[in-house]
């Protein structure tokens, strides 16, 4: 049986890890200036939870009129792929199952996975805004290990957010902290990878390869 890799998706997929913060509030207030980035990231919350569509996130922040442009415009111009990222997949699938665990309002995610083709890459698919949780509520990884149906030592968990791996962790999941840019500030352990070069390598001694 093969092991599963499971990546997240901002700060590890795509560059920037917080992307509320730093791409999506200055985004709206150019449209909503008065807005203050704590409503902002309430309605994202609530979004990502499922509680409430895409439109609605826009409707909530007054910019419903806006939509579905500003989505796409959004969804468009602010968030970057790592360019390294389809090669490395193509090579681990050889050897691996790969799946995707993130914290993602249901359409935005769907929407960029066909954009940039993803949906081939991955043999499974938990995002939060499809299954009412988010990490790091441990639910969520016990959600997803169901449906991987295999054993938690057979998984890997690949995300830019220590508390994001803490809980994978306590589940019994392996797990590799993506740390872009390490600049050596950091000291980058033996479980940190700084680039999607450096993780076939990782991932092979993790399962004593």
């Amino acid at each position: 049986m093969r092991e599963w890799l499971v990546f997240d998706v901002m700060g590890v997929i795509f560059t920037v890890g917080d992307d509320t913060n730093e791409l999506l509030v200055p985004y709206v207030q150019k449209f909503a200036p008065s807005l203050t980035s704590d409503e902002i990231n309430q309605a994202y919350l609530e979004a990502s939870l499922g509680k409430v569509a895409s439109y609605g996130f826009w409707k909530t922040l007054g910019l419903g009129d806006r939509y579905p442009q500003i989505e796409q415009d959004y969804l468009e111009s602010q968030l970057t792929l790592d360019a390294d990222f389809p090669a490395v997949a193509q090579k681990l699938q050889k050897d691996y199952h790969l799946a995707l665990l993130s914290n993602d309002v249901s359409e935005w995610s769907a929407y960029l996975r066909k954009k940039y083709d993803l949906n081939q890459y991955f043999e499974e698919i938990v995002i939060s805004g499809d299954v009412g949780l988010r990490k790091p509520d441990r639910a969520i990884y016990e959600l997803l290990l169901r449906r991987l149906q295999c054993r938690p030592e057979n998984s890997v968990f690949i995300d830019d957010r220590q508390k994001n791996l803490i809980p994978a962790m306590r589940a019994g999941m392996r797990t590799i902290q993506f740390k872009r840019g390490c600049d050596g500030s950091e000291m980058c352990g033996s479980f940190e990878v700084k680039s999607f070069k450096q993780l076939p390598g990782l991932v092979a001694h993790l399962f004593g390869v």
